[in-house]
Protein backbone atom coordinates (compact mmCIF):
# COMPACT_ATOMS: atom_id res chain seq x y z
CA UNK A 1 0.00 0.00 0.00
CA UNK A 2 2.68 2.65 0.59
CA UNK A 3 4.39 1.97 -2.69
CA UNK A 4 1.07 2.71 -4.06
CA UNK A 5 0.81 5.78 -2.52
CA UNK A 6 4.00 6.91 -3.36
CA UNK A 7 3.48 6.12 -6.70
CA UNK A 8 0.92 8.10 -7.15
CA UNK A 9 2.33 10.86 -5.42
CA UNK A 10 5.17 10.59 -8.01
CA UNK A 11 2.52 10.06 -10.76
CA UNK A 12 0.84 13.52 -9.68
CA UNK A 13 4.48 15.41 -8.86
CA UNK A 14 5.09 14.66 -12.51
CA UNK A 15 1.96 15.37 -14.22
CA UNK A 16 2.26 19.26 -11.96
CA UNK A 17 5.80 19.44 -13.61
CA UNK A 18 4.64 19.00 -17.16
CA UNK A 19 1.37 20.81 -17.28
CA UNK A 20 3.74 23.66 -15.98
CA UNK A 21 5.75 23.56 -18.66
CA UNK A 22 9.56 23.86 -18.87
CA UNK A 23 11.92 25.22 -16.54
CA UNK A 24 12.96 28.62 -17.30
CA UNK A 25 16.11 29.08 -18.87
CA UNK A 26 18.48 31.26 -16.94
CA UNK A 27 19.24 34.00 -18.87
CA UNK A 28 21.88 34.39 -21.14
CA UNK A 29 25.10 36.19 -19.21
CA UNK A 30 27.01 38.78 -20.84
CA UNK A 31 29.67 41.12 -20.04
CA UNK A 32 30.26 44.84 -20.77
CA UNK A 33 33.93 45.31 -20.36
CA UNK A 34 35.40 48.56 -21.22
CA UNK A 35 36.78 51.49 -19.83
CA UNK A 36 34.77 54.91 -18.43
CA UNK A 37 32.68 54.76 -21.35
CA UNK A 38 31.03 50.99 -20.56
CA UNK A 39 31.23 52.24 -16.87
CA UNK A 40 29.05 55.01 -16.59
CA UNK A 41 31.74 57.56 -15.83
CA UNK A 42 29.29 60.51 -12.95
CA UNK A 43 26.30 58.33 -13.69
CA UNK A 44 24.05 56.31 -11.45
CA UNK A 45 24.57 52.68 -12.19
CA UNK A 46 20.69 52.59 -13.88
CA UNK A 47 21.96 54.96 -16.51
CA UNK A 48 25.28 52.98 -17.12
CA UNK A 49 25.55 51.46 -20.64
CA UNK A 50 25.03 47.84 -19.63
CA UNK A 51 22.03 48.32 -17.60
CA UNK A 52 20.24 50.48 -19.95
CA UNK A 53 21.00 48.10 -22.86
CA UNK A 54 20.12 45.30 -20.88
CA UNK A 55 16.67 46.91 -20.39
CA UNK A 56 16.52 47.72 -24.39
CA UNK A 57 17.25 44.11 -25.04
CA UNK A 58 14.67 42.62 -22.66
CA UNK A 59 11.76 45.03 -23.57
CA UNK A 60 12.81 43.70 -27.05
CA UNK A 61 12.09 39.84 -25.25
CA UNK A 62 15.64 38.77 -25.17
CA UNK A 63 16.08 37.38 -21.42
CA UNK A 64 20.03 39.01 -20.77
CA UNK A 65 21.84 39.81 -18.03
CA UNK A 66 24.79 42.23 -18.56
CA UNK A 67 27.49 42.85 -16.10
CA UNK A 68 29.48 46.02 -15.98
CA UNK A 69 32.99 45.16 -16.20
CA UNK A 70 33.94 49.02 -17.32
CA UNK A 71 36.89 50.91 -15.21
CA UNK A 72 36.96 54.09 -15.78
CA UNK A 73 40.68 55.03 -17.20
CA UNK A 74 40.90 51.59 -18.03
CA UNK A 75 43.50 51.19 -21.65
CA UNK A 76 43.83 48.10 -23.65
CA UNK A 77 47.24 46.52 -21.72
CA UNK A 78 44.93 47.19 -18.48
CA UNK A 79 42.13 45.34 -19.87
CA UNK A 80 44.21 42.61 -20.88
CA UNK A 81 45.74 42.39 -17.31
CA UNK A 82 42.25 41.39 -16.08
CA UNK A 83 39.76 40.16 -18.34
CA UNK A 84 40.76 36.62 -17.17
CA UNK A 85 38.92 37.32 -13.66
CA UNK A 86 36.40 40.38 -14.79
CA UNK A 87 34.80 37.76 -17.35
CA UNK A 88 33.64 34.96 -15.44
CA UNK A 89 32.93 31.30 -16.43
CA UNK A 90 29.43 30.66 -17.72
CA UNK A 91 29.71 34.25 -19.45
CA UNK A 92 28.21 33.86 -22.93
CA UNK A 93 28.94 36.84 -25.22
CA UNK A 94 31.40 40.21 -24.14
CA UNK A 95 30.68 43.40 -25.52
CA UNK A 96 34.56 44.55 -25.83
CA UNK A 97 35.08 48.08 -25.75
CA UNK A 98 38.99 50.07 -25.07
CA UNK A 99 40.91 52.00 -26.71
CA UNK A 100 39.93 55.43 -26.10
CA UNK A 101 42.62 56.21 -23.73
CA UNK A 102 45.35 54.44 -25.53
CA UNK A 103 44.53 57.03 -28.32
CA UNK A 104 44.38 59.71 -25.60
CA UNK A 105 47.84 59.17 -24.43
CA UNK A 106 49.43 58.37 -27.40
CA UNK A 107 49.92 55.03 -27.08
CA UNK A 108 51.43 53.26 -29.84
CA UNK A 109 48.27 51.67 -32.08
CA UNK A 110 50.88 49.04 -32.85
CA UNK A 111 50.84 48.29 -28.93
CA UNK A 112 47.00 48.73 -28.47
CA UNK A 113 46.13 46.23 -31.56
CA UNK A 114 48.54 43.69 -29.57
CA UNK A 115 46.66 43.90 -26.67
CA UNK A 116 43.26 43.64 -28.44
CA UNK A 117 44.25 40.53 -30.05
CA UNK A 118 45.15 39.14 -26.65
CA UNK A 119 41.85 39.49 -25.66
CA UNK A 120 40.08 38.40 -28.41
CA UNK A 121 42.16 35.34 -28.63
CA UNK A 122 41.75 34.46 -24.82
CA UNK A 123 37.68 35.50 -24.65
CA UNK A 124 37.72 32.97 -28.34
CA UNK A 125 39.80 30.30 -26.45
CA UNK A 126 36.90 30.26 -23.74
CA UNK A 127 34.43 29.91 -26.13
CA UNK A 128 32.79 33.09 -25.52
CA UNK A 129 31.40 35.26 -28.21
CA UNK A 130 33.03 38.64 -28.73
CA UNK A 131 31.52 41.53 -29.96
CA UNK A 132 33.89 44.51 -30.64
CA UNK A 133 33.42 48.01 -30.02
CA UNK A 134 35.68 50.02 -32.40
CA UNK A 135 36.91 54.06 -31.17
CA UNK A 136 38.44 56.62 -33.25
CA UNK A 137 41.50 58.84 -32.69
CA UNK A 138 40.60 62.06 -31.64
CA UNK A 139 41.43 64.73 -34.35
CA UNK A 140 44.21 66.54 -32.35
CA UNK A 141 46.71 63.47 -32.36
CA UNK A 142 46.75 64.38 -36.11
CA UNK A 143 46.60 62.18 -39.41
CA UNK A 144 49.46 59.88 -39.25
CA UNK A 145 48.01 58.46 -35.86
CA UNK A 146 44.54 57.93 -36.60
CA UNK A 147 45.84 55.97 -39.90
CA UNK A 148 47.45 53.86 -37.76
CA UNK A 149 44.64 53.73 -35.31
CA UNK A 150 41.38 53.72 -36.53
CA UNK A 151 41.74 50.73 -38.88
CA UNK A 152 42.59 48.52 -35.82
CA UNK A 153 38.88 47.21 -35.32
CA UNK A 154 37.45 46.63 -38.31
CA UNK A 155 40.85 44.44 -39.43
CA UNK A 156 40.41 42.58 -36.10
CA UNK A 157 36.70 42.12 -36.69
CA UNK A 158 37.66 40.30 -40.26
CA UNK A 159 40.89 38.64 -39.23
CA UNK A 160 38.71 37.07 -36.48
CA UNK A 161 35.04 36.71 -37.69
CA UNK A 162 33.28 38.89 -34.69
CA UNK A 163 30.86 41.30 -35.52
CA UNK A 164 31.84 44.79 -34.82
CA UNK A 165 30.05 48.30 -33.89
CA UNK A 166 32.31 50.68 -35.43
CA UNK A 167 32.63 54.26 -33.48
CA UNK A 168 30.82 53.12 -29.45
CA UNK A 169 30.43 57.39 -29.59
CA UNK A 170 28.14 57.21 -32.74
CA UNK A 171 25.37 60.10 -32.22
CA UNK A 172 27.31 61.68 -29.51
CA UNK A 173 30.78 63.24 -29.87
CA UNK A 174 29.75 66.48 -32.07
CA UNK A 175 26.15 66.90 -29.61
CA UNK A 176 27.22 68.64 -26.48
CA UNK A 177 24.01 68.64 -25.59
CA UNK A 178 24.42 64.39 -25.05
CA UNK A 179 27.51 64.62 -23.01
CA UNK A 180 28.22 65.74 -19.99
CA UNK A 181 30.22 68.93 -18.35
CA UNK A 182 34.07 67.31 -19.33
CA UNK A 183 32.46 66.86 -22.89
CA UNK A 184 34.22 63.66 -23.46
CA UNK A 185 31.37 61.13 -21.51
CA UNK A 186 27.76 60.34 -22.75
CA UNK A 187 25.25 61.95 -20.18
CA UNK A 188 22.10 59.88 -19.80
CA UNK A 189 20.09 61.21 -22.71
CA UNK A 190 24.10 60.77 -24.97
CA UNK A 191 23.60 56.97 -22.94
CA UNK A 192 19.74 56.30 -24.71
CA UNK A 193 21.30 57.72 -28.42
CA UNK A 194 24.33 55.09 -27.71
CA UNK A 195 21.71 51.98 -26.77
CA UNK A 196 19.25 52.86 -29.77
CA UNK A 197 21.97 52.55 -32.42
CA UNK A 198 23.71 49.67 -30.91
CA UNK A 199 20.99 47.88 -30.24
CA UNK A 200 20.34 46.17 -33.67
CA UNK A 201 23.84 44.57 -33.59
CA UNK A 202 23.62 43.36 -30.31
CA UNK A 203 20.31 41.73 -30.78
CA UNK A 204 21.96 39.99 -33.70
CA UNK A 205 24.74 39.13 -31.59
CA UNK A 206 23.56 37.62 -29.09
CA UNK A 207 20.65 35.65 -31.09
CA UNK A 208 24.04 34.01 -32.46
CA UNK A 209 25.31 32.97 -29.33
CA UNK A 210 25.34 29.46 -27.79
CA UNK A 211 22.16 28.83 -25.50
Amino acid sequence: MRMKGFGALFLAALAGLIAAGPLHAAPIELVGFGDSLMAGYQLPPDDAFPARLEKALRDKGHDVSISNAGVSGDTTSGGLARIDWSVPDGTKGVILELGANDALRGIPPEESRKNLVAMIEKLKARGIGVLLVGMLAPPNMGGDYADRFNPIYPELAKTYGVPLYPFFLDGVVEDAGLKIEDGMHPNPKGVGVMVERMLPVVETFVQGLPK
